[in-house]
């Protein structure tokens, strides 16, 4: 049996907001002011819990100028 916290991040196909800030090198507070949209297309809500994909976030900051 794997354990989820064994799995390489850059495998993981969603991250929690921690592992995507330390992944991506933005702080917290800016991931959560970026995800705070509703509508927002790299969001994954577990419950209360925001989670965010990994490709979808990869493919907005290669496209963004700035953050």
């Amino acid at each position: 049996m794997t354990h989820p916290e064994l799995v390489p991040v850059w495998e993981k196909a969603n991250l929690s907001m921690e592992e995507a800030a330390a992944y991506f090198g933005i702080g917290i507070n800016k991931l959560r002011d970026i995800t705070n949209d509703e509508q927002c297309p790299f969001v994954l809500w577990n419950g209360s819990k925001r989670m965010i994909k990994r490709k979808l976030f990869e493919k907005y900051l290669e496209e963004s100028y700035s953050i």
